[in-house]
């Protein structure tokens, strides 16, 4: 049993909900989520408040609950306040740049590395740190995670893309005899 699926989820002031053929959508002013839902879970809308429920005897609801429940919380944040990931690029001669809808990787490869940012998706490039925002958790911290496999930190520089405040574990380099 789902402690968090168990509880409503109130809707904060001028956020709308509507659930119908199975499709979820949470409003606020222009920005739109939307999440498909299985018939396990029943999602009921009323008013401002969201109650999930399992179906009876169902394993794959029992399951599915308090990921349904997680979803929708992430939702309403994301149209309220929004999701960021801040990458930190380390490295001698490591660099990122933004050419219209690209983001552009110079991480000491014989090329450069060219990702197409998504769309919903706002990527901002300051001297070493890379900022990437938007409204849908999942798809902001995809396309971070997607950034940071370029050139993941190694762990006896520390060279690399790492997450903001992510602590790496240092290796001892050789020792002379």
């Amino acid at each position: 049993m789902s402690r968090l699926g168990k509880q409503p989820i109130t809707l904060p002031a001028g956020v709308e909900a509507t659930f119908v053929d199975g499709v979820l959508t949470i409003k606020k002013g222009n920005n739109v989520l939307t999440r498909e839902m299985k018939d396990d879970v029943e999602v009921k809308v009323d008013g401002t408040t969201i109650t999930l429920a399992p179906q009876a005897g169902s394993e794959l609801a029992a399951a599915l609950w308090g990921t349904y429940a997680a979803h929708v919380r992430n939702m309403i944040a994301g149209v309220t306040e929004g999701f960021k990931k801040i990458l930190e690029i380390e490295g001698v001669g490591y660099r990122a740049e933004l050419k219209g809808n690209k983001l552009v990787l110079l991480m000491g490869y014989s090329h450069p590395v060219e990702m197409e940012v998504p769309t919903g998706i706002t990527v901002v490039v300051e001297k070493g740190v890379v900022t990437i925002s938007g409204i849908d958790k999942e798809a902001v911290g995809q396309f971070a995670a997607n950034v940071r496999k370029v050139k993941e930190p190694e762990p006896y520089k520390g060279k690399g893309i790492r997450y903001q405040g992510e602590y790496i574990i240092r290796k001892q380099g050789k020792k002379a005899v």
